[in-house]
């Protein structure tokens, strides 16, 4: 390929483009025309979910840790920052690290961004609201959030990472845009997640017991990962600038227990629920307001919570009858046997 041929499509890096979201926003990137740089650590993604592009001719895929990086080789136009562990087992499983990602991470990608005068998207979260006490969540709301404990690393990490995209902002350096995703779902979850659909559905799938921390009546709002890859795309696109966070997530509101029994019918499994205690510090409210969204990007969620989840679960489904294999971080694979009831 010759440069000239590279340089007539706009050249995207996504970082933590193996992981759940970043894969689908690979294939997304590359159905629009881009050549797409990939950067993952395969800390939390996996290589499975981008096989499928290791022969594209615009795909190119960087195995590194964001905390390290300094350069890309090459002329880049876009960054996408998602590249962090997102589920809370995964990202308490090594505090310091996820804080450092946030941090250390987001500076060393904006910097590859003004160096390349690339603008750039930061995945945030609805986790920057805490367990907010205002409802729904509009951008303005600055938060409950516990500084200190066990779910900071995430929170807090996030939040000093958007100040340091409007810092870079305000300050001319790089054309930053900060989106703050709410619960996200779909395929390509790992079925390690930890996160409340992918542990309801591939319990139900196994005819395990249902597993419901706290009384099942706090909520949460689901985004398919199709309309939140739509959503950042178009935040990247946007013109001007907002200069402002977006929340990207659906509005539709959902009690844990309405959950569980839309996976319970949906799967057809005859699986219990069993109720442990709520984790600290977690949220009993999650739902985003998205007029700034609908207003700025003509962005709003379009699939159901029913349709979503149905997609999904033919997907654990899939993944659970291969005995899907989880790459780790020294490269390995470790495969877990299953019992499927269907």
């Amino acid at each position: 390929m010759t440069m000239h041929t590279i340089r007539d499509k706009k050249t995207s890096v996504v970082a933590g483009g193996a992981g759940f979201v970043g894969s689908h926003l690979c294939d997304a990137l590359l159905a629009k025309g881009h050549r797409v740089i990939c950067v993952d650590s395969y800390l939390t993604g996996r290589a499975e979910n981008i096989i499928a592009l290791e022969n594209h001719p615009h795909f190119r895929m960087i195995e590194a840790d964001i905390c390290n990086i300094q350069m890309i080789d090459e002329p880049v136009d876009q960054v996408f920052n998602l590249a962090c562990a997102a589920s809370p087992p995964h990202y308490q499983a090594d505090p310091i690290h996820t804080m450092m990602t946030c941090v250390q991470g987001t500076a060393n990608l904006l910097s590859i961004a003004a160096q390349h005068h690339a603008s750039f998207v930061q995945a945030s979260t609805s986790e920057i609201y805490g367990d907010p006490e205002e409802h729904p969540q509009r951008e303005d709301y600055r938060g409950n959030v516990n500084c200190t404990g066990p779910r900071a690393c995430y929170d807090e990490g996030k939040r000093a990472a958007e100040a340091l995209c409007f810092d870079m902002f305000r300050s001319g350096k790089v054309d930053t845009r900060v989106a703050r995703i709410f619960n996200t779902y779909g395929p390509r979850m790992r079925p390690d997640d930890g996160r409340i659909i992918s542990n309801l559905l591939v319990q139900a799938l196994k005819g395990e017991p249902l597993t419901i921390y706290g009384s099942g009546n706090q909520t949460r709002s689901f985004c398919y990962v199709k309309d939140l890859v739509t959503g950042l795309i178009s935040l990247m696109e946007v013109q001007p600038n907002p200069g402002l966070p977006v929340n990207l997530g659906n509005p539709s509101e959902f009690t844990i227990n309405e959950l569980a029994d839309l996976v319970l019918e949906l799967t057809r499994s005859r699986s219990e629920l069993v109720y442990k205690p709520l984790p600290m510090d977690d949220p009993q409210r999650r739902r985003p307001d998205i007029v700034r969204a609908q207003t700025l990007l003509e962005w709003e969620p379009t699939i159901p919570l029913e349709d979503g989840l149905r997609m999904a679960a033919d997907w654990f489904a899939l993944a659970l009858r291969n005995d899907l294999p989880t790459r780790s971080r020294n490269g390995s694979s470790q495969v877990g046997s299953t019992v499927l009831q269907f």
